[in-house]
């Protein structure tokens, strides 16, 4: 049998998210996302190894922007075929592409007027990485499969998908191989999640698994206990309203936003917090939920209790849900304590940073952080204790009230991908590590040989590795 890899993105990693699978005769791409570190975004720009009308299906294991990111732009090549996926999956991988297209062509846009008035040419040509259109036709592409049931996507290529518990829908797809009476079994995680989670089930431990893609994210770190989220969101909220003032919570659309939505709810039933107006400000983020509304069947059991009882853990009195720039102004207008949840959840951009302006420097606010914030963000400048930022052209003191929730994220930490790792009756003959800063995949592979006895390696960017 002939099986074969090509690792095209997530090799020693952490975003762009794409894997070549060469069965025979067919190929099958799992994932294919963007790049978004800073150093490797050129990449996003390199041509397909193959030419995209020789790639039998697209695979996704959701619906992530570095999963998902660069379907568009193998549509804009040629690639005209079946993207397979969850039904969550689709519905958000939709509103990612469509949402990545508006920022494409308006970075282009631009661009084009800075360069011309500077007389400027940049390293790349000044036009978008893929247009609306693209993701149109992209989207038009989405099949939706189901959880737990064989689905053929290729010759001699069959697709399990399993529940990863890392974001609605998200999941880890194990592919049944077969050529002249020989088959295997190649397991790709996709990004794992976290047991004991609010909203969504726990990830499923897959038995058997001959050759195994792993994440490693956080291969070489452990997360702040979790236990005591609801208690440190409480305190904020009633410390500020005390003092008269709003609630800033930058947050990111899929996922940590519904979260924050889910504690929230839980808050407010337990008295906890005020009866307050609680607005999400991010039209992405809106969609987002109402994704959420439409998949019930996903929900853990806890979650399940809400829907029974008439609540839904996304939605709860006083919830206001903004659309549009004139309503998201007329919050600023509202009288007494607030709590606002927008994005970007790094304050890079969007309508967070009106927000900020407006609550910065006022000492009865709070800006209250839930999600990690990289070096060079605003988010990191605030969080690290800086004294004034700038926001839209302005020096503004930081007077407000900063805190930082821990225990937030959608990702396993090191013991819990050891525990998904733990699963497998019997060793596989290889586990490729992917999806993490070195440093975090190869401490993961350290662990895998010392606790299972796994041969795991790291592979290279856009390395080939002949399976048999």
């Amino acid at each position: 049998m002939s099986i074969s890899i090509t690792f095209l993105g997530a090799a020693r990693s952490v975003t762009g998210s794409r894997y070549l699978l060469e069965v025979g005769a067919s190929r099958v791409l799992i994932d294919c996302g963007m790049y978004q570190e800073r150093a490797l975004r050129g990449r996003n720009w390199e041509p397909f190894v193959v030419s995209p009308d020789r790639v039998d299906a697209i695979l996704l294991t959701h619906a992530h922007l570095d999963h998902c990111g660069l379907v568009p732009k193998l549509v804009q090549a040629g690639y005209a075929g079946p993207i397979y996926c969850t039904s969550a999956t689709g519905d958000i991988a939709r509103i990612i592409m469509l949402d990545a297209a508006k920022i494409q062509e308006e970075d282009a846009e631009y661009k084009t007027r800075r360069h011309r008035k500077q007389r400027h040419k940049g390293p790349r040509p000044v036009e978008p990485l893929y247009t609306r259109a693209d993701a149109e036709r992209a989207a038009k592409l989405l099949r939706d499969v189901p959880y737990d049931q064989p689905v053929d996507v290729a010759p001699g290529i069959q697709a399990h998908y399993h529940d990863s518990g890392h974001i609605l829908g998200a999941t880890s797809i194990a592919l049944d191989v077969s050529e002249n009476g020989t088959r295997r079994r190649i397991v790709f995680s996709g990004d794992i999640g976290r047991w004991d989670v609010p909203i969504l089930r726990n990830p499923t431990l897959l038995e058997q698994g001959d050759y195994v893609v792993m994440e490693s994210t956080y291969g070489n770190r452990k997360h702040e206990d979790a236990s005591n989220i609801n208690d440190v969101i409480a305190d904020a909220i009633n410390e500020t309203c005390e003092r008269g003032g709003n609630i800033i919570i930058p947050s990111f659309a899929v996922e940590r936003s519904q979260e924050l939505l889910y504690r929230l709810h839980e808050l407010k039933n337990e008295k906890r917090i005020p009866d307050m107006m609680v607005f999400l400000d991010s039209p992405m983020a809106v969609r987002v939920t109402e994704v959420f509304k439409r998949h019930p069947d996903l929900f853990d059991a806890e979650t399940m209790k809400h829907l029974e009882a008439g609540t839904h853990p996304c939605d709860f009195g006083g919830l206001q849900l903004t659309r549009t720039a004139k309503q998201s102004k007329a919050i600023n207008q509202i009288r007494g304590s607030v709590i606002v949840i927008a994005g970007s959840g790094m304050c890079t951009g969007g309508r967070i940073k009106h927000h900020l302006a407006r609550n910065i420097a006022r000492p009865e606010s709070t800006v209250l952080f839930v999600g990690y914030q990289a070096v060079g963000t605003l988010g990191r400048e605030i969080v690290d204790g800086a004294e004034e930022i700038r926001i839209h052209g302005r020096y503004l003191p930081v007077k407000a009230t900063v805190r930082k929730v821990g225990g937030f994220s959608g990702h396993a930490d090191q013991d819990e991908l050891l525990r998904w790792a733990s699963g497998f009756d019997s060793a596989p003959k290889k586990i490729f590590i992917t999806h993490g800063e070195i440093r975090a995949a190869e401490a993961l592979q350290t662990l895998l040989l010392e606790k299972f006895g796994y041969d795991a390696t790291v592979p290279e960017y856009r390395e080939r590795v002949v399976l048999e």
